[in-house]
C-alpha cells in the first residue's frame, strides 16, 4: 500500500494552538466536570472520512468523494479509475474509500468508481453495507460492500429510479431499505425493488419543508417507530408516515422556535433507547439537538456567521398528543454528531459554534464533547467532556466501536484537499474518544461476556442466557443488557442507529466471579429490524466489550 508522505498534521497543530488556549480559558467557566480521553490513532489515513460505517467484522468503511482530484493514498496493484466525465482528473490512481481495521489500527485502500459524495447507506440484515446515490455519475448508483478481508466495492449500476443526493436511508422491519428525500427529490423509494415497489413515491412533506435558497430539509432525520411507521423530521417539523400506503398518519407540532435542524443548518438527532419491550405499548422518544437559526446559511455565505443553536427538543413520538420539551445545551453547536453509548447515554461531538454546513462558512470549532444522560432529572442531563485538539468541522464523522470507544474522523470544509493557507485545513487523521466508563479506575466494575459466542444468530422473542464475569462487587440491581444497531454516519446524521434495553430475569452466580442473566430478544422487526447488533452487558453504567449478535 503506497501512501503519500505529505501530512497535514504539522499544519493542524500550529493552527490549533490559539483555539486550544481559547478553549481552556472558556472551559474553566463551565460548571460541569470534564471526562473522557482522546487518542490519535492515525495522523493520515489517506482520505478525509466524510462517511463512516462499522461492519460486523470490526472494520469501518470510510469514503469521501471521487471528483476533486487525487487523495493521499494510492490504489493497490496499479489500479486506476478511468473516468472520462470527471472534470478534475480523467485517470485517478488514488483511493477515495478505505477500510479501517480496528484490531490492527491499519488502513486498506478500496476502489470505488462512481462519485459517492454526500450519499447515504445502511448495513443490511446479512451485514452488507448498501450505499446509495451520490453526485454526478453516482446519483442513481447502488453499491455493495460485503464484510471480508479481501472484499471491495461492487457497483450495481442504476439501482435507483430518482437521483439521490443528501438523502436518508433506513432499514425496514422486512429488511428492505427505504431511501427518502435528497436534493430536488421530494419522494422516497425502496431497495431492493419488488414488483410493488419498483416506483418512486411522492412525499409532499419533503417539498413543503424545502426553503428556497436554504433548503434545510436535506438528510432528513428518519426513525422507525415501534408501530412500524416512520418518524420523519425535516427542517423544523415532523410527520409519522405509513410508507406501505404513503399516508401521513400523524403530524407533530413544530419544534419551538421554528429554527431549522437539518442540512445545511445541520443539527443532529437520535431515537433514545427503547425500554420495557414487553409492555403493551412501548414508548419511543426522539431527541433533536443543535442546528442554526433561520437565515443562517445565506448570511454565513456572505461572511456573517450567526451563532449556532444551543437547544435540544425532546418528544415522545408514541404519545397520543405529543409535545416538544426544550432543553438548553451547555455549548451551542451546529454540525455535531450524536452517538448512543452502550449505557444509554448520548455523546454529542464535533461541530462549530457559528455558521452552518457548507464550504468554509462555519467558525469557532466546538472542541468539547458533551454527554447527555436522558434518564437524569432535566436540570442535570448535560456534562461537558475533555476537549479535543483537532477541529472537526464540515464533513466530520463519529461512530461507536465494539470496545465502547467512539471513532472520530473527517473535517474538510474545502472544495478540494487543502492543507495550507486556509482557516480549517483538510484533516486526514483518525482519533478515538474514550468515555469515562473506560477509565482504569472502573476496570473492576467492568463486565466481560464469556458466552454466548460472538456472531451467533437469534430469532425474535428468543430467550438467551448470557454469562459474564465481574471481578469487583456486583450490584445486581444495576445490571442491564443493551443492543445497538451501528449506524451509517455522514453530515451529522447517523442513519439506523438504534438501542434497545433487553428484558432480563434474575442474575445468578454460577462460578467464582461468573454470573448469568437471562434476556429476551425483541419480538418483532418493528422494534429491531433484522441485522447485526452490538450486545453489551452494562454494570453501574460501565459496559463490557460487545459481542456481535444477528437477529433475524
Amino acid at each position: 500500500m503506497a501512501t503519500k508522505t505529505s501530512s497535514p498534521l504539522f499544519h493542524i497543530i500550529l493552527w490549533q494552538l490559539p483555539f486550544m488556549f481559547m478553549l481552556l480559558s472558556c472551559h474553566l467557566d463551565l460548571t460541569y466536570a470534564a471526562g473522557g480521553k482522546w487518542e490519535l490513532l492515525m495522523s493520515n489515513i489517506g482520505i478525509s472520512a466524510m462517511h463512516m460505517q462499522l461492519l460486523n467484522n470490526d472494520r469501518v468503511i470510510m469514503y469521501d468523494r471521487t471528483d476533486f482530484g487525487v487523495s493521499n493514498i494510492s490504489l493497490p496493484d496499479g489500479k486506476c479509475r478511468n473516468n472520462p466525465n470527471d472534470l478534475a482528473l480523467k485517470i485517478d490512481c488514488t483511493a477515495h474509500s478505505v477500510e479501517y481495521d480496528v484490531s490492527t489500527n491499519s488502513i486498506r485502500p478500496l476502489m470505488v468508481q462512481t462519485d459517492v459524495w454526500c450519499s447515504s447507506g445502511s448495513a443490511t440484515s446479512d451485514g452488507t453495507l448498501v450505499q446509495t446515490g451520490g453526485f454526478n455519475d453516482g446519483k442513481l448508483m447502488v453499491r455493495n460492500f460485503r464484510p471480508c478481508s479481501t472484499c471491495d466495492w461492487q457497483e450495481m449500476g442504476a439501482g435507483l429510479i430518482q437521483s439521490r443526493w443528501y438523502s436518508t436511508n433506513h432499514i425496514l422491519p422486512d429488511g428492505k431499505q427505504i431511501i427518502i428525500g435528497g436534493r430536488d427529490a421530494f419522494s422516497y423509494e425502496f431497495y431492493p425493488k419488488t414488483a410493488s415497489t419498483n416506483n418512486v413515491f411522492t412525499l409532499p412533506f419533503i417539498q413543503q419543508t424545502n426553503v428556497p435558497r436554504e433548503e434545510n430539509n436535506l438528510y432528513p432525520f428518519v426513525f422507525l417507530n415501534v408501530d412500524g411507521n416512520l418518524f420523519i423530521f425535516a427542517n423544523d417539523r415532523a410527520i409519522l408516515l405509513d410508507y406501505t400506503t404513503n399516508t401521513v398518519v400523524k403530524t407533530y407540532p413544530q419544534i419551538p422556535g421554528g429554527d431549522p435542524r437539518n442540512y445545511p443548518s445541520t443539527g443532529s438527532a437520535v431515537l433514545l433507547p427503547l425500554k420495557n419491550l414487553r409492555a403493551q405499548t412501548v414508548q419511543a422518544e426522539v431527541l433533536v439537538c443543535g442546528g442554526a437559526p433561520k437565515g443562517s446559511y445565506p448570511r454565513a455565505a456572505k461572511g456573517d456567521f450567526v451563532g449556532a443553536l444551543n437547544t435540544c427538543g425532546r418528544i415522545t413520538i408514541t404519545d397520543p398528543n405529543p409535545q416538544w420539551t426544550m432543553e438548553t445545551m451547555p455549548l451551542a453547536r451546529t454540525m455535531g454528531d450524536m452517538v448512543i453509548l452502550p449505557n444509554g447515554n448520548v455523546l454529542i461531538i464535533n461541530g462549530a459554534a457559528s455558521g452552518t454546513a457548507g464550504w468554509q462558512i462555519a467558525r469557532n470549532p466546538v472542541l468539547s464533547p458533551v454527554i447527555y444522560r436522558p434518564d437524569n432529572p432535566s436540570d442535570s442531563r448535560f456534562e461537558v467532556q475533555t476537549p479535543n485538539a483537532i477541529p472537526r468541522m464540515y464533513h466530520s464523522t463519529a461512530v461507536l466501536l465494539r470496545d465502547g470507544r467512539v471513532l472520530v474522523g473527517g473535517s474538510n470544509p474545502n472544495e478540494f484537499y487543502n492543507f495550507t493557507g486556509v482557516l480549517f485545513p483538510t484533516d486526514l487523521s483518525l482519533e478515538a474518544f474514550s468515555p469515562s466508563y473506560l477509565d482504569a479506575e472502573s476496570a473492576n466494575l467492568r463486565p466481560r461476556i464469556i458466552s454466548p459466542a460472538s456472531h451467533l444468530k437469534f430469532t425474535y422473542g428468543q430467550r438467551v442466557n448470557i454469562q459474564f464475569t465481574a471481578s469487583g462487587l456486583l450490584n445486581r440491581d444495576l445490571i442491564k443488557v443493551t443492543m445497538i444497531a451501528p449506524g451509517f454516519n455522514t453530515h451529522s446524521n447517523t442513519m439506523n442507529q438504534r438501542m434497545l434495553v433487553l428484558p432480563r430475569g434474575i442474575i445468578r452466580q454460577v462460578g467464582q466471579f461468573v454470573y448469568e442473566v437471562s434476556c429476551v430478544f425483541p419480538n418483532s422487526g418493528k422494534l429491531a429490524p433484522p441485522g447485526y447488533y452490538l450486545l453489551f452487558v452494562v454494570h453501574q453504567d460501565i459496559p463490557s466489550e460487545a459481542i456481535w449478535v444477528r437477529v433475524n
